[in-house]
């Protein structure tokens, strides 16, 4: 028995038992995806007369608070969640009017012709948006439908009847950092249902359990993962063109890493810029948050900038592997639905619309279930209708993509350019990922230092100025929610390995190598607080010590406009 399960029996039998709020359905995730299941699951059963509840629960302070996207959104799920979301007042405010792709190279820029482009980088007919107040207005309608929302409530368990999912309990409030109780400690609460959903984003904390428990991913690729890094800015009206929306590949990155960026021109002289790394890069000493300053000094780019003010940061890892990288996404009571599952499309370099799609399917599938009085078996109708879908369709059209970049940005480019603008998307073959991206990291002795320039404080920043304006905030005295398997493997493996690479990887300045109080040995520092629950550490790290773990709800960035 492991440490912390005797700790979690001696607060049951201390402080037990838990309360329980029984619901037909609990949804793990207040993002687009669990957000539009819960709105759809209320729809149907408004429509065939079913009375089904329907929890969502969301570890950010409100809901929106950590969603993070660059973000143009396809309105082609919400046409169909919301065929009248224009008179219901939905923020997508600034449809795209001009479209430039640019390959950088350290001083110049060569923009693609309109005609040479593939129709997943062209956006006619999609909206520039604040990803994060879309997915506010959507709890609004979700709540205006009867659907009970809980922010600021982590989910951290998984509740089991033998094999089967039966609900979640969120974590306990007012653990001390040596994970007893204090005098405001509460037990977490019981949330049981027929039905689970996880909706958790990229590498959700219960969905890797889920995963991992039930071998979802044992027929499929490795999934691959990307961390976007984005900032929002303010900037004079006359550098402002509203609906442009530009995507770059090339500089900084090397040849051989995949990423790219995005410049979005939103309403009020606002701008949207980001930077989208591959976690599969091979050299330890790459920092993708000081690649994305860098990238802000392009003579191409910096110019935007020019007189404007930064007002917003944020870090979140995606998921790219695409269909082939998929996993089963059913298990007995509940699903796995957005980017928990992995419907992101990379060539796109969207998921919202996806994310949206795979909640009303699920949806479907938990309200026909419930209309049969069945309840915590296998949702079979949810990929059953998956398959049959225009999402798979599009995400089949894009399978090679992530693949093909991967050979390097030049023969990957050529790759995916006679693949979708020639073929159309139907090339008679598939390619595969074939290794996480942890493993993709090589030794440092293979690799030169990268040496990057300091800060300026106007147009490029450190991180913890950007931490600062990501409004990110835990309690102090709770346990860590960024833990190691063995204390050891920082120091005596990844430091001289890998010279340390969690220092680099992190968007937040969460680790730090730092000499131990006599000056000799080296140490792991983490600073916790600083987390932005990007998930890249839990991801990146190659000897995969590190485990991400649910804080106490409410902690982490409060991302408001992004």
């Amino acid at each position: 028995m492991q440490p912390n399960e005797t700790l979690e029996q001696e607060l049951l039998q201390n402080f037990g038992p838990r309360e329980s709020m029984d619901y037909d359905v609990v949804i793990v995730g207040g993002g687009p995806a669990g957000l539009s299941a819960a709105i759809h699951i209320k729809q149907l059963a408004q429509k065939n007369s079913q009375e089904i509840s329907v929890c969502v629960l969301e570890k950010g302070s409100e809901v929106g608070a950590h969603i993070l996207s660059g973000a143009v959104m396809d309105p082609i799920a919400l046409n169909e969640l919301f065929p009248n979301w224009q008179e219901l007042g939905a923020p997508l405010n600034t449809p795209v009017k001009e479209d430039r792709f640019l390959f950088l190279s350290e001083k110049k820029s060569f923009q693609t012709p309109q005609w040479l482009l593939p129709s997943c980088f062209t956006n006619h007919g999609n909206y520039i948006i604040s990803l994060s107040n879309f997915t506010r207005w959507l709890a609004e309608q979700a709540e205006s439908l009867g659907v009970e929302i809980f922010p600021g409530f982590a989910a951290a368990e998984i509740l089991w009847n033998e094999e089967t999912v039966v609900g979640v309990a969120t974590g306990h409030l007012g653990l001390g950092k040596d994970g007893k109780p204090t005098e405001n400690f509460s037990l977490g609460m019981e949330l049981r249902a027929k039905y689970t959903l996880f909706a958790e984003g990229a590498r959700g904390h219960l969905g890797k359990q889920l995963i991992a428990k039930y071998q979802l991913d044992q027929d499929t690729a490795p999934q691959s993962y990307g961390i976007g890094i984005k900032e929002l800015w303010e900037i004079p009206a006359n550098q402002h063109q509203e609906g442009l929306v530009v995507h770059t590949a090339g500089w900084p990155l090397s040849s051989d890493t995949y990423g790219g960026s995005f410049l979005y021109h939103l309403e009020n002289n606002q701008v949207a810029v980001g930077l989208v790394v591959g976690l599969a890069y091979k050299n330890p000493y790459l920092s993708p948050f000081d690649e994305f300053q860098k990238y802000k000094t392009h003579p191409a780019i910096r110019g935007v900038f020019k007189n404007g003010k930064r007002l917003g940061y944020g870090a979140r890892a995606i998921t790219a592997g695409g269909l082939s990288s998929l996993p089963k996404t059913i298990f007995p009571g509940g699903a796995l639905i957005g980017c928990d599952a992995g419907y992101l499309n990379a060539s796109r370099i969207k998921g919202s619309h996806a994310a949206i799609k795979s909640g009303m399917l699920a949806a479907q599938a938990i309200a026909s279930a419930l209309a049969q009085q069945r309840q915590h078996d296998e949702l079979t109708a949810y990929p059953e209708a998956f398959a049959n879908s225009w999402l798979h369709q599009e995400l089949h059209r894009a399978r090679n993509f992530k693949p093909a970049m991967s050979k390097g940005l030049f023969m990957g480019t050529m790759l995916v350019g006679f693949e979708q603008k020639i073929l159309g998307g139907k090339a008679p073959w598939t390619m595969r990922n074939t290794k996480a991206d942890h493993a993709c990291l090589e030794p440092a002795a293979l690799h030169s230092v990268i040496h990057y320039p300091k800060p300026d404080g106007e147009l490029t920043f450190d991180r913890l100025s950007s931490v600062f304006i990501s409004g990110t905030n835990h309690e102090e005295n709770q346990p860590a929610h960024l833990t190691l398997k063995n204390c050891s493997i920082p120091v005596h493996t990844n430091l001289p390995i890998y010279a340390g690479p969690e220092q680099r990887y992190c968007p937040a300045g969460v680790y730090e190598i730092v000499k131990s109080d006599d000056g000799d040995d080296p140490r792991l520092q983490i600073n916790a607080q600083n987390c932005v629950h990007c998930k890249t550490c839990d991801i990146k790290d190659p000897s995969q010590n590190i485990v991400w773990v649910s804080p106490e709800g409410g902690g982490g960035p409060n991302y408001p406009n992004m």
